[in-house]
């Protein structure tokens, strides 16, 4: 069993070593959740490292990892349990052709432990002591309120209460990072039980150790030529700015094309890897690229 960091800097370390550069106040927010054992909410772009943290997380700190991926639709069989109805039917079938089939005897029965199904959020509470699991709640703009509102009592208490079994606590509480891409806004209950961190693009320089940590490979100029390209292209408006995900998947691509350095042919062959919208690949390809690639490499002759 891993011991949880003691510090702020235990906790960045205990990041880095699994490869994910974190600034300090992510260190310093998350190593609170962890202190205080309160659920982490991190808010920010699709592609910046929130869903990373907690795959992460649990990795560095050797703990399954419990995901639930939300989407519209989401429900409470999907995401906490359900019975296994067919189960059910057959017992109660054999029961009938037995004869045994005393009412209360038989209800105790069919909703008992071997007939639930569980389900992410219902696992999650299940974890031994010191081997709590991570619980992973991506995307949580994706659902309705109403299923906000069904995790009040599982992210304030950790437990759940099923109708026909009982309460569900758990014995050591899981560490719950929930993410959200502000799709739409998060209800202020659900925001009262976690901390919160907006996760935001990061600087040129951490930029750069990301895509040297995830993308060895890469030539070092080429890195950090891409980067320089991809901060700028950020600024403009587009549709949907590369996140760092796309960064890394570009010095990837690249590298497999033994690029050793941009140059506008190659950028405009590889744009698809980086953008992910028409739109904004016809805007960079049409001479804001290149303006953009030629600022690069102005910088690095005048460096």
């Amino acid at each position: 069993m891993v011991a949880m960091p003691a510090s702020i800097d235990e906790t960045q370390a205990l990041l880095a070593d699994a490869d994910y550069v974190a600034d300090r106040a992510l260190s310093t927010v998350l190593f609170l959740s962890l202190k205080m054992g309160r659920p982490l909410l991190l808010e920010g772009e699709a592609g910046v490292g929130k869903t990373e943290i907690a795959k992460v997380l649990a990795s560095a700190l050797d703990r399954p990892l419990i995901r639930l991926q939300c989407y519209e639709g989401l429900d409470v069989s999907s995401a906490l349990y359900e019975w296994n109805y067919a189960a059910q039917m057959i017992e109660i079938r054999m029961r009938e052709a037995t004869g045994d089939t005393a009412r209360d005897a038989m209800r105790s029965d069919i909703f008992s432990e071997r007939f639930l199904v569980r389900r992410p959020l219902l696992q999650a509470l299940d974890g031994a002591p010191g081997r709590a699991p991570v619980l992973l709640i991506d995307e949580l703009d994706r659902t309705d309120e109403a299923f906000e509102a069904f995790l009040l009592e599982i992210l304030s208490d950790f437990q759940v209460t099923i109708p026909e079994f009982g309460t569900v606590k758990a014995a050591e509480p899981p560490i719950v990072v929930v993410t959200t891409n502000r799709t739409r806004e998060i209800h202020d209950a659900l925001k009262r039980r976690c901390l919160y961190h907006w996760v935001d693009y990061p600087d040129a320089d951490r930029e750069l150790e990301i895509v040297r940590r995830k993308a060895p490979r890469a030539n070092a100029h080429l890195s950090s030529e891409l980067v320089r390209f991809v901060q700028r292209l950020r600024k403009l408006d587009l549709f949907k700015a590369p996140g760092v995900a796309e960064t890394i998947d570009w010095a990837n691509a690249l590298t497999e094309l033994d690029a050793v350095a941009l140059d506008p042919a190659l950028v405009s062959d590889t744009l698809g890897v980086l953008l992910k919208y028409q739109d904004d690949i016809a805007r960079i390809e049409t001479g804001e690229g290149r303006e953009i690639l030629a600022s690069v490499k102005r910088d690095f002759l005048q460096a």
